[in-house]
């Protein structure tokens, strides 16, 4: 096979470092935005807060925002830092490994952005805390404190045991040198289960509802049969309910409450009751709000939109609107340094280091300017598209709009319209939503308008809170009734927007 050489012209998109860094400033949201400006005011002592200009009355961010564009102009006319010029030589032994931007590691190629979040953490006591407290009551030797402690690090969120007994003897085996059998395991395990919360340490669903039921009441006189006209006393129903758990535990599962009541030959009223004793209970013990150390996000809004006389405002939230400066003490250091004669080989570094921190504080700003802007020009945009639900509040009347009518609106690219409708949220007079929730594709009607599938689903879920709950509509019926209010709408996509509002069938959402 013959080499040989040939020319090929492609035309290749690169993003810049500074593109690269505002697609991570876009990304995140004003809840994290003060932090990311901590960090770059700790890392930079050329960068600065204007006090003056933080307390000054202006109306808009845009406002401070061309006062900052203005003072970087002056900056750069008062400062020509471009006048003092270094050899490659100079540069390069003047080069700090510890003070290359994070952008400049990076492969332009390869612009992966970072999701690193700072998410704030509720103060409150773990459940493995809670479990451990209630461990170190326990009369046990030092072998069923170890093996019990291996229990309750092997829970899962929910508070479940979801590994085997042989793998906990295992665990056992290789971290604490100890030979457990599975029966042993079992005993230890018996007595988590008696712990709070009521349900903890099953194995799986129907082991941690049957452990709540016979923890239920425990102590508590029954209720005579006639009581309140109930049929059962609470023990004779929770008595039944143990029985539909042990025996019917499938059919239970999927809801068909008539063989179970068939079987058992209950009537309607006593089927309530049995149902009820089941209902109440918890199918996720360890998840309850009490419990949990988990990470919560806080959501700020980003943006604020008030109606003024039937006019909407768009306010950005102040945390997205930071009046940063250049300092006054190193635009003053450049100049004297600049203004000597002769510069030895400290004077350079230090002239240096002053350069890179006022290049580098210029670069921020503007990326965190062009931030603000990029923002506003989005909600704007979004505001004046479904102007009729800012004023309203009512779903029904969003229009069809996809990233691509904001991006043509914008001249932004679609990227980054979905990156800031991915992570933005904006507070109204109807509540906050995230600017996601804004866009939704189009559905004809039988006068051949376009309508937003938002509206659609707000019918849809209409429909069916306000159907007969002891007999539900069902995926056809919903279709019907769609169909009659003039959507021009499949049973199929019915079911995909029943799934999407998390609403499950017909069946399942039968009440007795």
């Amino acid at each position: 096979m013959a080499l040989g050489q040939s020319m090929q012209q492609r035309q290749l998109q690169r993003l810049s470092p500074q593109q690269i860094q505002l697609m991570k400033l876009l990304q995140i949201p004003s809840a994290q935005i003060e932090q990311r400006i901590k960090e770059e005011l700790e890392e930079n002592p050329a960068l600065e807060v204007d006090v003056a200009l933080l307390e000054s009355d202006f109306t808009s961010p845009e406002e401070m925002n061309d006062e900052l564009l203005q003072d970087m102009h002056d900056d750069e006319e008062a400062v020509p830092v471009d006048e003092f010029e270094m050899s490659n030589e100079e540069l390069s032994e003047y080069s700090y490994d510890d003070e290359v931007a994070d952008y400049k590691t990076r492969d332009d190629f390869y612009p992966e952005l970072d999701n690193d979040k700072v998410i704030p953490i509720k103060a409150e006591q773990s459940l493995h805390e809670v479990l451990m407290d209630q461990l170190s009551m326990l009369a046990l030797d030092e072998r069923g404190f170890k093996i019990a402690e291996q229990i309750i690090g092997s829970l899962d969120d929910d508070g479940y045991l979801r590994r085997a007994m042989q793998s906990i003897a295992d665990d056992l085996a290789f971290k604490q040198s100890m030979l457990v059998e599975e029966k042993e395991i079992e005993q230890i395990l018996k007595q988590v289960q008696a712990f709070d919360p009521v349900g903890i340490a099953a194995r799986d669903l129907k082991e941690c509802l049957l452990i709540q039921l016979r923890r239920k009441g425990e102590g508590e006189s029954a209720h005579l049969s006639d009581s309140k006209g109930k049929l059962y006393s609470d023990d004779e129903a929770k008595k039944i309910a143990m029985l539909i758990l042990e025996k019917y535990f499938e059919e239970f599962t999927r809801k068909h409450y008539d063989k179970i009541q068939k079987s058992l030959h209950l009537d309607e009223l006593g089927m309530k009751e049995v149902l009820h004793q089941i209902l109440t209970l918890n199918p996720k013990p360890g998840a309850e709000t009490s419990y949990t150390n988990e990470a919560e996000m806080y959501i700020i809004p980003d943006f604020t939109v008030l109606i003024n006389n039937g006019i909407l405002e768009l306010t950005l939230n102040s945390r997205n609107a930071p009046p940063l400066v250049i300092s006054d003490d190193y635009k003053l250091m450049l100049k004297e340094y600049e203004g000597g004669k002769k510069q030895d080989k400290s004077q350079k570094e230090a002239v240096f280091f002053i350069k890179q921190k006022i290049d580098s504080a210029k670069w921020f700003i503007e990326m965190i300017l062009q931030r603000q802007q990029t923002l506003l020009l989005t909600m704007n945009a979004i505001l004046e598209y479904q102007s009729a639900f800012f004023l309203s509040g009512d779903t029904t009347s969003l229009r069809p709009m996809i990233l691509k009518d904001i991006a043509e609106k914008t001249n932004l690219d679609v990227s980054t319209v979905s990156r800031v409708a991915n992570s933005k949220y904006v507070q109204t007079e109807f509540g906050t939503y995230l600017l996601k929730y804004f866009f939704s594709e189009s559905l004809t009607t039988d006068s051949g308008e376009e309508v937003s599938t938002k509206e659609v689903k707000a019918i849809l879920l209409e429909l069916i809170q306000g159907e007969d709950k002891l007999k539900p509509l069902s995926d056809d019926e919903l279709t019907d009734q769609l169909q009659e209010k003039g959507y021009n709408i499949a049973r199929r996509t019915v079911a995909k927007y029943r799934e999407l509002l998390n609403i499950p069938v017909a069946r399942l959402r039968k009440e007795w």
